[in-house]
């Protein structure tokens, strides 16, 4: 692929401290497992031998975090040649919640700030007694291990109260957030039955007020398992609560449990379920997606403590809603012990800047977001850098979609020189990262750091593994926080067809991808998005970021077309207030694209619309709208955003000309 622009990739932009290096937490690690196991005191070698050892790898993370449980004795891995299968520390018993609530003491545990402007503070020991206080009304309402609790809930204290009161109790949590539609919650939860469910009344977004409490009145009526819906007043006033005697509000039902100190952890299997997560659900029913306790702790122990280096005196922000796993993985890291900082609403409401300011009034250390965030704020022409005292910020986390180059130039021109750009990929399935970020590798224009930590990471083509190429982003081997299977499937097949029907006894992640010569990798879209115009196959992302240099352009989408017994290049463009889509600025595109890339990735058609299609958690839905222009179904569009934005895609005269 040329490169025409003044930065290659691959580019070196930024290398570790050597001082801030030497006091890494994963320097101390790879330092220990080196003088135990006679490793070579280098990543690549740590990495090799956690993935040939992993037994051994995951041993001593349990013991390197500190984990809170019973180790009973015996193997760490049981039945390890099967994937899946393999069966991790049978026998150990544990609680999710205990681990994440250790700290008991005046440091802040969590900042609340949303567009309704103030600010919440709550320390770690005001953290503690708050889900003493819920865990006992959670107990009272009957929860009991193997109980699901839900959330309706906005990025707020409370819904980390719950989620850590319901896991204290052994009960099994999972979320929406509360842009979600009453359809779109109701093929969430009618799956998995929940017994309580948390509510907010409201939300907050681009400073307009939202109610929910008339879909959370449908959402309960069609939900038989449902004994009780605590409210909780989010928009300022009073709610009033729908005709149904299940619904509470928060403080009535929690004033008799206002002396409750301490919480009566339940320690459970290892492999118990913790969250229940779900697919996009853009080609039918979301799936439920299982995941265990022991194994999420102790990924995300791993990827706070040693990948982004968290300890105790970090400020660490992800926006996120409920919806979205990266708000599971943040609340995580109360495990380590700092200050997580939570958002509800828009990132750019009241102005463009909002997040940016924030990090800077609160010394936030490590500022995690999307790809997406980033490139707009790039459009915007936004420099938080040069307007506000960024100097304790040391990190930069990106996910959700694959990092443009042109995004880690604008990180390190406009937001910091001295950074970590971690850009990372994993996902809902895995509630966790197969590649991320290293406090002691360079960063590399447009490229992840490294694979995990135990992660046995590779990239296949027809025949297995290959070098140079891209293919299948893969994982060879057992890892804990493979999740536990389907909520409500008792052949698993659906989960076998998900994840092993490629390549038998290999975890296909469905990201299309490229190991790098620095031994980090390049992720070039989804698979099932990639384009196959003459049978060569060309990943989305290699397009959208050549399109979106363009100022003109705000956002894309790319569809391969049946046409003439072969494959077209569809690209669908977002444009500016008042721009139009003429002739001369297809050809700018058409160039674009022809001298950054190659003449195959040149669309054959080019149409303005005046939405793109996006799903709840605000990924662009490229199926969705191959769908549309192949004329077959939608079956869900539910899961989307934005569902009217399908429209614009029906019927285009231009879709049928040559």
């Amino acid at each position: 692929m040329n490169e025409s622009n003044q930065h290659p990739i691959g580019e070196l932009l930024w290398q570790p401290d050597s001082a801030a290096a030497r006091k890494s937490n994963l320097l101390r690690f790879i330092n220990k497992i080196s003088d135990k196991f006679k490793v070579n005191t280098d990543y690549k070698s740590l990495h090799r031998w956690s993935t040939d050892q992993s037994p051994l790898f995951w041993a001593e993370i349990w013991e390197e975090m500190d984990v809170l449980g019973d180790r009973a004795d015996g193997d760490v891995l049981e039945n390890p040649g099967a994937m899946p299968g393999a069966r991790w520390f049978p026998g150990c018993r544990l609680n999710f919640a205990e681990n994440l609530l250790r700290f008991r003491d005046e440091r802040c545990a969590l900042i609340f700030r949303s567009e309704g402007g103030g600010e919440t503070r709550y320390s770690y020991r005001e953290l503690h007694r708050e889900v003493a206080r819920h865990a006992a009304m959670l107990r009272a309402l009957g929860v009991a291990p193997g109980d699901r609790v839900a959330g309706y809930m906005a990025n707020i204290p409370e819904t980390v109260f719950a989620m850590l009161a319901a896991t204290a109790l052994g009960a099994t949590w999972s979320s929406c957030s509360p842009d979600f539609g009453t359809r779109g919650v109701l093929e969430r939860f009618a799956q998995i039955g929940p017994r309580v469910l948390y509510c907010v009344d409201g939300y907050r977004y681009n400073g307009k007020p939202y109610g929910i409490l008339d879909s959370a009145a449908d959402v309960a009526a069609e939900l038989p398992s449902l004994e009780r819906v605590i409210v909780v007043p989010f928009l300022g006033t009073a709610p009033d609560l729908p005709d149904d005697a299940r619904f509470t509000l928060l403080e009535e039902v929690l004033a008799p449990h206002g002396a409750a100190e301490e919480v009566n952890f339940v320690r459970m299997p290892f492999d118990h379920p913790l969250y229940i997560l779900y697919s996009s659900g853009t080609t039918g029913a979301p799936k439920c997606i299982v995941h265990g306790a022991g194994g999420t702790l102790l990924q995300h122990l791993k990827e706070h403590r040693l990948h982004c280096d968290l300890r105790r005196e970090d400020t660490l922000f992800f926006f996120s809603t409920c919806g979205w796993m990266m708000w599971n993985w943040l609340v995580s890291a109360l495990a380590t012990g700092c200050t997580l900082v939570l958002y509800d609403g828009s990132p750019f409401f009241p102005r463009r800047r909002s997040l940016w300011q924030m990090a800077g009034e609160l010394g936030i250390t490590v500022f995690g977001t999307s790809a997406r965030y980033i490139a707009a704020c790039a459009k915007a022409g936004l420099n938080p850098g040069g307007e506000y005292d960024l100097s304790a910020l040391r990190a930069v986390l990106s996910t959700g979609s694959p990092l443009a180059p042109e995004s880690f130039d604008y990180v390190y021109e406009r937001i910091g020189r001295n950074l970590m750009l971690s850009s990372m990929s994993g996902g809902t399935d895995i509630v966790s990262c197969f590649v991320l970020g290293n406090p002691l590798m360079p960063v590399h224009r447009g490229e992840i750091q490294c694979p995990g930590l135990g992660m046995a990471v590779d990239v296949f083509g027809e025949d297995g593994p290959v070098r140079g190429e891209r293919g299948e982003l893969v994982c060879t081997r057992p890892f804990p926080s493979m999740p536990l299977g389907f909520w409500g499937e008792p052949d698993d097949s659906r989960f076998l067809d998900a994840y092993f029907s490629r390549f038998p006894g290999v975890w296909t992640q469905g990201d299309y991808a490229e190991i790098t010569a620095a031994g980090g990798m390049v992720i070039y879209g989804r698979s099932d998005a990639v384009l196959n115009p003459g049978g060569v196959r060309i990943g989305t992302a290699e397009i959208y970021r050549q399109v979106e240099k363009l100022d003109v352009v705000l956002e894309s989408l790319c569809i391969g077309q049946n046409w003439s017994n072969d494959v077209r290049i569809v690209l669908f463009v977002l444009l500016r207030e008042g721009a139009e889509l003429t002739e001369e600025l297809q050809k700018e595109i058409r160039r674009v694209i022809r001298e950054n890339t190659s003449p195959r990735h040149v669309p054959a058609k080019i149409i303005a619309v005046p939405d793109i299609p996006r799903t709840l958690s605000g990924k662009i839905v490229e199926l969705a709208v191959k769908n549309i222009v192949h004329g077959e179904p939608v079956r869900n569009t539910e899961a989307l955003a934005n569902p009217q934005a399908l429209d614009h895609f029906r019927d285009l005269p231009e879709l049928e000309e040559n």
